[in-house]
Formats: structure tokens, C-alpha cells, sequence
């Protein structure tokens, strides 16, 4: 049945590009099922405009702070409009990966060993004359990212310890504490659960360099292949590792696993995106295809699963 759906993009995070970029193509999607569709930037207005607009549900094509950190998701379940999408409790632990990973650990699920260092304690309480000793414990080479945020804005890689305290530092431009994660070695697999059940994972390859964010949003920039050219038994764990990580959060709808799948075929899990891009050169939009579902039913379906449909 047709809904009145207000697609919400943009925002003032580092990913608004990208996020309005999704919002566009949502609101068409929909448009073409028959859906009333009203694209919404997230700005001053948006609580006004959401109170007095009458929607049946809200689309959530945000990425980034406010968008994926609960904030929004908040804001909705007070004004009492469905919302697509993991509610405020799983939105909230996903973003903070430090807390996601403890959680994945939990569910008994290979996750890189890792320290978690605030900016506070590296500035103020001297933990940077710690850095060669976290090195150490954890061996190099090392992956540096913000313990907040998407699109591996802020990532880096480090082969020698002399380079991370410059990593962290860069890190901290995007957050106010790092992830220092070892380094897994592999191949680069994202796997979306669709309500509980996992699509085809999605092989990543960039042509140059990591999976970073020019090579996740720019054309031609990095290799797909869906499904992943991986034994059956190794595409079965990654679905599983997926699903598991979808559980332990308590995710709903839709999310995205991003997993490194080693030599022995282990799915390491990375993090969890519970907004993904749903772009042109997205993941999720890719493993749809690759099961079956066009890139228009997979919208509407998700506007069926917030409206309880």
C-alpha cells in the first residue's frame, strides 16, 4: 500500500555528500513503487517539519553522527513516526565500535585484537608515551580508525610504530578516541542481513591502495564481485558471522557486516553499519541484485518492515 515516506539525508556529518547521494536515489526508488515521497536535509527544521508533515514513516538514508548514533532514531520514536532501520539502542552500540566489538566477542565471533585510546588520555594523561608498547602487544602492521563514524574516514595503516602516533592523531580528527586494531590480512567481504537473513556477500578489491573512502565512492575506483568467489563453507561462516553480529546488537531491518576473511577461511568481523550507503556504487544495493531483489522492492520492502507490513 502506498505511504506518505519522508526520505531523510544530508545532514552536517562528514558524510553528507554521500548521504544526500543516497537520499536521492530512495526517494526515486520509491517514487516508482508509488509511494508519496518528501526528501527531508536534516537541519533546524526537521522536528517541525517531521511534527506537522502527517508521515506514515520515515526513510533514514543518513550517515554519520546524528544520523547513525541514535540521535535521529530518538527524535522519530518522541514524534512517534516508524523509522526504517535498527532502533536507538542497537544504533547507538554499533556506532561506538569499541562497545560493538566487545559484543561480537561475546557472541563467540573472531574479532582483531585491539586498544581503544581517547584523546584525552593521549593529550592529557600521557598515554602517547604508551603508543610503542601498544605496538608491541599487538604487532604491526596496525589499522588505525576513529571510534566513531563510517565510510573509513580517519583509517590508516601503520607498518612501523614510529608512524602511529602520526595515525592517531589523524585519527582524532574525526573522533575523541581511536580503535588500534592488528592488522587481518585477507579478503575484504561485506555481507547485508535483510530482516535476520543474509544476501550474497559482496567481494571488495580496490584497484589501488585500501577500501577507503575515494574507492568506495568514486565509479570505477574498486572491483566487485557478488556473490564473493569464496567456497561455499567460507560464504556460509561470513553469512553466519553476519547474521550473529546482527543478533548480538539487537539490529533490525537492514545492516551491513564488513568482515576480512583470512587464509583460513576465518571471517574476522570488523564493524556493523546499520544505515548503509545505498548509493550507486554501494554495497548493499549490490549484494540485492546478487540475491534476486531490484534496487526498488528492496526500498519498499523496508518501508513494509517499519511499518510492520
Amino acid at each position: 500500500m502506498p505511504s506518505s515516506v519522508a526520505v531523510l539525508s544530508g545532514g552536517i556529518s562528514f558524510e553528507r555528500e554521500v548521504s544526500l547521494r543516497s537520499g536521492s536515489r530512495v526517494a526515486d526508488a520509491l517514487g516508482d513503487r508509488g509511494h508519496q515521497v518528501t526528501r527531508l536535509d536534516v537541519d533546524a527544521q526537521l522536528v517541525k517539519t517531521l511534527a506537522a508533515g502527517g508521515f506514515d514513516v520515515a526513510f533514514l538514508a543518513l550517515h554519520g553522527s546524528a544520523g547513525e548514533d541514535g540521535t535521529i532514531q530518538s527524535i522519530l520514536e518522541v514524534l512517534e513516526i516508524p523509522y526504517t532501520g535498527p532502533d536507538v539502542l542497537a544504533s547507538s552500540l554499533a556506532w561506538n565500535k569499541p562497545i560493538a566489538q566487545g559484543l561480537y566477542r561475546r557472541a563467540g565471533l573472531a574479532v582483531p585484537p585491539a586498544v581503544t585510546l581517547s584523546q584525552q588520555a593521549f593529550r592529557e594523561m600521557g598515554a602517547a608515551a604508551a603508543v610503542t608498547r601498544i605496538a608491541d602487544e599487538l604487532g604491526t602492521p596496525l589499522v588505525v580508525k576513529p571510534a566513531a563514524g563510517g565510510s573509513s574516514l580517519g583509517l590508516s595503516f601503520v607498518d612501523d610504530a614510529s608512524s602511529l602516533p602520526q595515525a592517531i592523531v589523524g585519527a582524532f580528527s574525526y573522533a575523541d578516541a581511536v580503535l588500534i586494531e592488528r592488522f587481518v590480512a585477507g579478503t575484504e567481504v561485506a555481507v547485508t542481513v535483510l530482516d535476520g537473513e543474509a544476501l550474497p556477500a559482496v567481494e571488495i578489491h580496490p584497484k589501488e591502495g585500501a577500501y577507503d573512502f575515494a574507492a568506495r565512492y568514486t565509479a570505477g575506483a574498486t572491483e566487485f564481485h557478488a556473490p564473493a568467489r569464496l567456497d561455499d563453507d567460507v560464504l556460509a561462516a561470513c553469512a553466519d558471522a553476519a547474521t550473529t553480529a546482527f543478533e548480538a546488537i539487537g539490529s533490525r531491518h537492514i545492516s551491513r557486516a564488513d568482515l576480512i576473511v583470512d587464509r583460513d577461511g576465518t571471517p574476522w568481523v570488523l564493524e556493523l553499519d546499520t544505515c548503509p550507503g545505498l548509493t550507486e556504487t554501494s554495497l548493499v544495493p549490490l549484494a540485492a541484485q546478487a540475491g534476486g531483489i531490484p534496487f526498488e522492492d528492496l526500498c519498499d520492502r523496508l518501508v513494509g518492515l517499519a511499518l510492520g507490513s
